[in-house]
């Protein structure tokens, strides 16, 4: 059934290439809801150790075709599974070349899901590799005016990434002899291994920092929002950032247990500067987009903070944390490309009053804004809470410092939300027409989903928990 799941949407990408434009965005549509009811269907019979495939592959260097899931990388198979459902209808009425679109999305899909259910460090760097070359293509294919100067500048900075990854995975194969993810974490092959460890635990680092991004290895990220497409800025943000969190607490974590514990410091402190700096930069943005891409950087230095403190409530909030921002992230990316549409800018001075002509509009970005500061009632305010809670006692200043980030993303959406929608009516484009069937089907629902996490948890937290427990006995064996 994972391969099924992770492989479904390649295999039509390769079909929608030959079909007419009117038939290929159904089939999009269609196999993005046949593979979310499939996801649907594992998490329902979901048991740990129950859905796992192991076939020898590169027999020489120990790499196989291992693939699982458990507590950390379901609820992120299905984020990843909704997230380009949503994109897929929100794509719906698009005419610019969209079989290659299509194709390029469900390629994305592919790979994004196989990162999330990869058990052999070879096919995991395979899966995080391809993530780079799809998302290059879509920016630099459909994104904005600077899209091909932003396209270079993401894949170079995420490329060098992957090649520091592949450095650190090498440093532990010839620890382990085998590149198998279980095996290694088992194993914890570079315990007492002094520089070989620390200089893995650097390469590890810098790589999954690079994805993530954390501060200061950030700065590809705001002109690749800024110039993608809103489909592609949703996938960005929602699910590729995740997939640097997810190596933190999937390969660093378990596998580095000793170093991590000794330079965990390191983390908390790289969490907390990514957290104030992405707050207190997006609030100096006037343009839309870019000011949501720089709390992207905020909401992931949470997820650091609460990883460096390595409680179990903790680490159960930043998987939580990755979910959250995935579903919220994702919604106002969609609705900056709703405001794009209409305005053809970001730029908020240009506009004013709109909840007057879009009132739909105005109301989901209110709901998206006030998520995505953590009030309660949505999800961000179940992860940070439980980052908050179990990274206070391990990092007091660190966690308190911290606090200060929701204050400034509270200001910095406010102020965004009545220069845009409140006030004097103002567009650069005459009067600006409200969300469509369309772009509502597509956006309601992962806004919907934050409000369910939000008030009902629990069937969320329940696969989570078990997982982060095991992670943190793991790090304190």
């Amino acid at each position: 059934m994972l391969s099924l799941i992770v492989f479904l949407p390649l295999a039509v990408a390769l079909v929608v290439l030959a079909l007419p434009s009117k038939v290929a965005r159904w089939l999009w549509v269609g196999v993005s809801v046949v593979d979310m009811a499939l996801v649907v269907a594992l998490w329902i019979n979901y048991t740990p150790g129950a859905y796992e495939v192991n076939v020898r592959w590169i027999p020489s260097v120990s790499s196989g075709y291992h693939l699982g899931v458990d507590g950390l990388s379901l609820p992120l198979v299905a984020l990843t599974a909704f997230l380009f459902l949503a994109c897929a209808v929100f794509s719906f009425r698009d005419n610019d070349r969209i079989r290659s679109y299509a194709a390029l999305f469900l390629f994305m899909q592919t790979v994004s899901l196989g990162v999330f259910v990869s058990l052999d460090l070879v096919l995991f760097f395979v899966f995080f590799d391809l993530s780079i070359v799809g998302m290059y293509f879509i920016i630099a294919g459909w994104g904005h005016r600077d899209a091909a100067k932003a396209a270079l500048k993401f894949f170079l900075y995420t490329f060098l990434g992957s090649l520091a990854l592949l450095l650190g995975f090498i440093g532990l194969f010839l620890a382990g002899n085998t590149f198998d993810m279980v095996e290694l974490t088992r194993l914890d092959p570079l315990a007492g291994k002094g520089f070989l460890s620390v200089a893995v635990l650097v390469a590890l680092g810098v790589g999954f920092a690079i994805k993530t991004p954390t501060v200061p290895f950030h700065t590809w990220l705001p002109p690749a929002h800024t110039e993608a497409p809103a489909a592609g800025s949703a996938i960005l943000a929602g699910v590729l950032l995740k997939m640097g969190t997810y190596g933190f607490v999937r390969i660093m974590m378990p596998m580095l247990p000793d170093t991590w514990r000794e330079y965990a410091v390191v983390f908390v402190i790289a969490g907390v500067v990514s957290v104030l700096y992405g707050a207190l930069v997006a609030l100096a943005q006037q343009d839309f987009k870019r000011m949501i891409a720089y709390t992207s950087v905020n909401h992931m230095g949470y997820v650091l903070l609460a990883l460096g403190a390595f409680s179990e409530i903790g680490v159960t909030g930043a998987v939580t944390q990755m979910v959250s921002h995935g579903l919220i992230t994702g919604a106002l990316f969609l609705l900056s490309g709703v405001l794009y549409q209409r305005g053809r800018t970001y730029e908020m001075d240009q506009y004013g009053g709109l909840a007057g002509t879009a009132p739909r509009f105005a109301g989901l970005m209110a709901l998206a804004a006030f998520a995505s500061l953590g009030l309660p009632g949505f999800s961000g305010f179940i992860a940070e809470f439980q980052i908050f809670t179990g990274s206070l006692g391990e990092a007091p200043v660190a966690t308190a410092l911290a606090f200060l980030g929701i204050l400034i993303t509270a200001t910095l959406f406010l102020r965004a939300f009545q220069r845009v929608f409140l006030g004097a009516y103002k567009s650069p484009e005459g009067k600006i027409g409200d969300v469509t069937v369309v772009e509502g089907v597509a956006i309601v629902p992962l806004i919907a989903a934050t409000v369910v996490i939000g008030i009902f948890p629990r069937f969320l937290l329940d696969v989570i928990e078990p997982a982060s427990r095991t992670v943190v006995e793991l790090v304190s064996r």
